[in-house]
Formats: structure tokens, C-alpha cells, sequence
């Protein structure tokens, strides 16, 4: 596996292997891997000529500087795993390679940002937009792949495709799982043994929310996941939505045959984590 760390460097490759003929897949990930990120990878690897994954904790996404600084970090054992899954080139650049100066740059999402992320982590999607724009800038991929978890992100990264025209197809992987529902994450990482078995939860309240989804009203069925979680000990709910899959905007009813986001972020301890599944209500 070939570890690139200079932007010139991985644009003059990228380029070439473009101009070859080859089929370009792209992973862009924080680093701090797990399953879910092999999952994309794998399917990278298996769809494309060349995988490449790059690993950056993006400092413009976050607006709790303590949330950044906590992040994991972990490059040596994730360069293990990508080799042992195939990947074709590690992008690991430092910040000022990505930010010779501060970006200015200003993006605008309409409602798709004014929900949920976009609602409670100010900024969030200004930097996540940026970050991802320049990725795609350097390394002109035909496929990018990222995870259902996110799902607002995966959404606000559509939206930039197509308003700024990127040759890119944008490939959404359902999301994996502990053994006991928790959702993989990075973010798992910081959770000691109690804030990791609370943490599981969160789930637990999604399925709750998909049972009384036939049943009840969607403002009864928030009011339900809200008490649920209430008692929990070291859980703070952030919200709970249920939000039409594609626009992601709160849905005061539900009908049937329709698909729903049940979407859902709470701090377990001092650890922020979020969380969704995608219901039919035909097969509910």
C-alpha cells in the first residue's frame, strides 16, 4: 500500500492513474477505523480498479474544539487494516497541506442543514462540505462510498455533487453493528465499560420508535423515546426525529407503504453519539 501525504503528490497520481484508464474508488474517513469503514472498503475494493482512503481528522467540522482534540487517533493500526483489506493508497495529509490558509468558504444546504446536525453543531456541514469538496478536488474519484450512520452527511454530500457537478457516483452502506445493536463507531473508542453497555440504548430506543410506528402518532411516539431515555443514567437525549429518508425533515405523520428516518443523538457520558434506521411501513 502506497501512503501519500503531500497534496501535489496525491493530485500528480490521481491524475495519472485517471489518464490510464482506471477506475478510481474513494473512502474518506477520520481515521480511527472499524468494521463499518472496512465494510466500504472491501466494497471498494471489489468495484473498482484502485482504493484509496484517506484519513484526517477535518479541524472545520468540529465546533466543540475539546471534541477535536478527543478524537482517536490511531494511524499505525489503521495502516494495518488497510492493508489487510486491499487498499491501494493511504491518504493521510497534515492540516496545513489542506489549509494553506483559512478557508472562507460558505456553503448553503437550505433545510437539509437547518435539522438535527445542522441544527445543534453549528458549522458542522460548512466544514464538512469543504473538506470533502477538496478530497474529491485531489483525488477525482468515479465512486465514493461512505456509511448510512451519517445519514444527514451522506445527504449534504449529494447535494454537493450535484450542485457543483463532481464526475463522482456518492455509494451509501447500511450501517454495522456491535453483537448487541450499538452502531460502529469511532467514537465507541472513548466510552469506558459502563458508558459502552449504556450506550446500546440508543438502539434500543430506535426499535421502540419502529414498533409504534404503525400504531401511534409520530409527536406520541417522540414523546415515548424522550421518556424512555429520560431515566437512563449518564444519557442526555439531544433529539429525536422521525424525518422523511431523503429530505430529512420532520414528517408530523406517517402513511403507509411510506419509508421513515427514525434518527436519534444523545451524549452518553461525555461522548456524543448518533444513530438511525430506515423503516417501510410495509414491512412493519
Amino acid at each position: 500500500m502506497e501512503v501519500i501525504e503531500r497534496v501535489s503528490i496525491i493530485r500528480g497520481r490521481m491524475e495519472a492513474l485517471r489518464c490510464s484508464g482506471k477506475r478510481i474508488g474513494f473512502v474518506p474517513t477520520m481515521g480511527a477505523l472499524h468494521e463499518g469503514h472496512l465494510q466500504l472498503l472491501r466494497a471498494s475494493v471489489q468495484e473498482n480498479d484502485v482504493t484509496v482512503c484517506s484519513i484526517f481528522v477535518n479541524p472545520t467540522q468540529f465546533n466543540n474544539p475539546e471534541d477535536y482534540k478527543m478524537y482517536p487517533r490511531t494511524m499505525e493500526q489503521d495502516a494495518e487494516l488497510l492493508r489487510s483489506v486491499g487498499c491501494d493508497i493511504l491518504f493521510a495529509p497534515h492540516a496545513e497541506e489542506i489549509y494553506v490558509q483559512q478557508s472562507l468558504l460558505q456553503f448553503s444546504f437550505g433545510p437539509l442543514e437547518a435539522v438535527m446536525e445542522g441544527e445543534h453543531r453549528p458549522g458542522h456541514f460548512n466544514g464538512v462540505a469543504t473538506i470533502v469538496g477538496k478530497l474529491f478536488h485531489y483525488v477525482q474519484p468515479h465512486r465514493a462510498y461512505f456509511g448510512q450512520k451519517d445519514l444527514q452527511q451522506v445527504a449534504i454530500v449529494k447535494q454537493l455533487v450535484q450542485g457543483l457537478s463532481y464526475d463522482v457516483e456518492v455509494v451509501r452502506y447500511p450501517t454495522i453493528r456491535e453483537a448487541d445493536g450499538l452502531a460502529m463507531s469511532s467514537r465507541n473508542k472513548r466510552l469506558d465499560a459502563e458508558q459502552r453497555q449504556t450506550a446500546t440504548i440508543l438502539y434500543s430506543a430506535l426499535q421502540l420508535a419502529r414498533q409504534q410506528l404503525p400504531e401511534k402518532p409520530t409527536y406520541s411516539i417522540k414523546a415515548a423515546v424522550e421518556a424512555y431515555l429520560t431515566g437512563a443514567y449518564g444519557v442526555a437525549l439531544e433529539y429525536f426525529e422521525i424525518a422523511d429518508p431523503n429530505t430529512l425533515q420532520p414528517l408530523a405523520q406517517v402513511r403507509p407503504g411510506q419509508e421513515v428516518a427514525l434518527c436519534i443523538a444523545a451524549h452518553v457520558g461525555p461522548v456524543r453519539l448518533i444513530d438511525n434506521i430506515l423503516v417501510n411501513l410495509n414491512e412493519v
